[in-house]
């Protein structure tokens, strides 16, 4: 595959009223590409605000796949993956543009590490500060205390061990998930797991397909060899069912990867406990 003639690395977009963040997006895209070809594909999941014939405009090596309704993440990212066939893959929000680094260098470091099924770049915020991608999968002990307590404390150990907060990100390191906002997939990784699970119509789709992939034998790795800005819920902070639907996702996890056996009798609790923290959430949101 590699020697072939065809793009080196697809990059797949999911949008969804971005605006013009979808526009500096791709051109971030395009001044990062470094030698790698690329093919793009943004995928629009019914924005009304104009921002996928925008960006057809603006780009028009851009392929532009509309969807008629929002169909969720999971399900927008597989469509442009499979409209794709670079041997390596760059999912990537429309409110992240790159900002350090080449695709082309990525490309290269995952060529040096074969048996890593996706990279997470460095995230960071508009204010430069780190992002916690990059993380570890929790015990159900560990679980429930960040779910319980990160939205009032958010330094409590629980929170801080699951997110690895001890850790500055400036280091390459294996990891047990990424995030879906920026993510460097192995094609033939995917082809080996399958594709995201689409029930998850908005979060934990990420955690599930690297839980995936370390279990058929893959790295999941983070490495700063790229780093990314991320703006960060600029169409889902509009919308006050994120919130649970973040926990329906959680609880959907939980239950397919961690509730064999007796802790299927904890699925309640779990389900108890996220939805305290989707009604915190969703008011802490009403008050910005």
């Amino acid at each position: 595959m590699e020697g072939s003639d065809g793009p080196a690395v697809a990059v797949v977009v999911v949008d969804y009223d971005a605006g013009d963040h979808l526009l500096r997006c791709l051109e971030s895209v395009h001044r990062h590409a470094g030698d790698a070809s690329l093919e793009v594909v943004v995928v629009d999941n019914a924005s009304r605000d104009g921002s996928a014939e925008a960006a057809g405009e603006a780009h028009p090596g851009v392929r532009v796949l509309r969807n008629a309704e929002n169909q969720g993440f999971a399900r927008a990212a597989n469509r442009g993956i499979r409209e794709t066939s670079a041997p390596f893959v760059l999912l990537l929000n429309p409110d992240a543009e790159i900002a350090a680094g080449t695709l082309s260098g990525l490309r290269k470091l995952a060529l040096d590490r074969p048996r890593a099924g996706v990279i997470g770049p460095m995230i960071r915020g508009t204010d430069g500060e780190p992002y916690l991608s990059g993380r570890r999968v929790p015990g159900l002990g560990e679980a429930l205390g960040h779910v319980l307590l990160g939205p009032f404390l958010p330094g409590n150990r629980f929170t801080r061990a699951y997110t690895m907060a001890d850790w500055d990100r400036t280091t390459e390191r294996g990891v047990d998930w990424i995030s879906g906002s920026a993510m460097f997939l192995r094609r033939e990784a995917l082809e080996e797991v399958g594709d995201f699970d689409e029930r998850f119509f908005m979060y934990a789709e990420d955690v599930d397909i690297c839980t995936r992939l370390r279990a058929a034998g893959w790295k999941v790795l983070f490495s700063p060899e790229v780093e990314v800005r991320h703006v960060g819920g600029v169409a889902t902070r509009r919308d006050p069912r994120m919130p649970l639907e973040h926990s329906r996702s959680a609880y959907r996890y939980f239950a397919k990867h961690h509730a064999g056996g007796w802790r299927a009798v904890l699925l309640p609790l779990a389900w108890v406990a996220l939805r305290i923290r989707a009604a915190v959430v969703a008011r802490s949101w009403g008050r910005r």
